[in-house]
């Protein structure tokens, strides 16, 4: 199966924020609104951003970044939300599986294997996943963009496009082939730069493997607060790939232990009662 992916194109992008809502609805994601009345004390971060931070009832968020070009000011428009990497260290410190790559390619979850451990949110280079521990149970579980493939609410298995790919108004999001969306989004900067954007950039094409929701861009990534050499922290890897099998190995020594004193204790045991039995055994006999 071809892999799927997103194209994002941040020059036909309005920051509508249709796609915020439309991932909110289809996920049922719903959130009450920030008002004393509803428990929340709601201010003025001063910014047009809303809500100001991705959440485990956000999967979206529209970032705003204020620049100079030309002597005049211009709003830059980035797609926070995850970017579903082939080498995705979410999916690598994950213990229990609850994250895992879909034939497809992208980063799906089973939210019911989620320990709430939290090394998810420590292995994502582009700080993503949120969770959240209920209070009352003690329970934390994680949640993110599933790119619509929830149980229950597939869109995929249906034949349907993202909800968020299906509501945008301007198509500054497409959802297809990878390798077809790749190709694109080369061809679209490549326009840009020949229009004079010198720095413009498609992100996501090789970063961490490759992503599949890849940015066309008319500035460099950090401009767009994107970092520019993406990867999964050192200390988080170590855990899974080294730490981890060997807190494996000396957790089956331990075990070995255990059964070798085991045995021995218990030979050593019918050895000390042997003597008794043959006495019993000869006063039997005479």
């Amino acid at each position: 199966m071809a892999e799927k992916a997103i194209l994002y194109d941040a020059t036909r992008c309005t920051a509508c924020r249709g796609c915020q809502a439309a991932c909110k609805q289809w996920n049922e994601n719903d959130e009450s609104i920030p008002t004393v009345e509803n428990g929340v004390d709601s201010s003025n971060q001063g910014s047009y951003e809303n809500p100001p931070d991705l959440s485990p009832t956000t999967w979206i968020k529209m970032r705003f970044t204020e620049v100079e070009r030309g002597g005049q000011v211009d709003w830059l428009f980035t797609r926070r939300s995850c970017m579903h990497c082939t080498d995705a260290g979410c999916v690598r410190v994950c213990p229990s599986g609850a994250l895992y790559h879909h034939e497809s390619g992208f980063v799906t979850y089973d939210k019911d294997l989620c320990t709430g451990c939290g090394y998810c949110v420590e292995a994502c280079p582009f700080d993503v996943p949120r969770y959240k521990r209920n209070i009352i149970t003690g329970i934390a579980k994680m949640d993110k963009c599933t790119f619509c493939t929830t149980p229950g609410l597939n869109r995929l298995d249906e034949g349907l496009e993202p909800a968020c790919v299906k509501t945008c108004p301007t198509d500054a999001l497409i959802y297809g082939d990878r390798d077809a969306l790749a190709a694109e989004g080369r061809k679209r900067v490549q326009a840009l730069k020949a229009k004079g954007y010198g720095n413009a950039y498609l992100y996501g094409d090789k970063e961490v493997g490759g992503l599949h929701v890849m940015y066309v861009l008319d500035e460099s990534p950090e401009v767009y607060g994107l970092p520019i050499a993406p990867k999964v922290p050192a200390a988080v890897t170590a855990w899974k790939d080294v730490l981890q099998p060997i807190g494996w190995g000396l957790g089956g020594l331990a075990i070995l232990g255990l059964a070798f004193n085991y045995i021995i204790a218990r030979e050593a045991k019918i050895r000390k009662e042997l003597p008794g039995k043959k006495e019993e055994k000869d006063a039997t006999r005479s």
